[in-house]
């Protein structure tokens, strides 16, 4: 656990490309062994304090009405992608995977945000609904404040309620069930 919250200061202090094995080990006061016997790098480390973090954060516990579901759910992604260290390790994350393909790999192997507004989407769309559809309603539901957040704009812009009502009316529209 020292390690992961070792990771999570420094990325806050010196940056992804400031941060080594070498300083991680230091400030969680263990040994460079102990750090890379269990990863074998700053990304895989970044990765696993980001995803238990993640969980807790974006999880929403269900009401009777999708709306105000919805509107926790966007809440919760726009505080993770912009304001909790765990999501500023994502976000770091999601960088480096631009240009490296192991560290592209391992945000493929377990998909955060799409694991979370999975649970979101799944309590909205009708029970039958195919795989296909609820991935691409996943995609409606997170895309609009993914690329909001990560690219520079004010969060407090986003008005999770207004996105959520948008999003209902698109499904129901049939724009996600005609597509699938």
């Amino acid at each position: 656990m020292a390690v992961l919250h070792a990771a999570d200061d420094l990325l806050l202090e010196v940056g992804y490309a400031g941060m080594t094995m070498k300083n991680i080990a230091e400030r969680a006061r263990v040994s460079r062994q102990t750090v890379y016997r269990w990863w074998s790098t700053k990304a895989e480390i970044l990765f696993e304090a980001s995803a238990g973090d993640a969980a807790e954060e974006l999880a929403v516990h269900p009401s009777d009405n999708p709306v105000d579901d919805l509107t926790a759910y966007l809440e919760a992604l726009v505080r993770f992608l912009a304001h909790s260290p765990a999501g500023a390790a994502y976000r770091a994350l999601i960088g480096e995977a631009q240009h490296d393909s192991a560290v592209a790999g391992l945000l493929a192997a377990k998909d955060i945000l799409g694991e979370s507004a999975r649970a979101a989407v799944e309590r909205v769309l009708r029970s039958d609904a195919d795989s296909r559809t609820i991935d691409q309603a996943t995609a409606l539901l997170v895309g609009p404040t993914f690329f909001w957040i990560l690219s520079g704009r004010d969060p407090d812009q986003l008005v999770a309620r207004e996105r959520a009502e948008a999003f209902l009316h698109e499904v129901h529209a049939g724009d996600i069930a005609g597509r699938a």
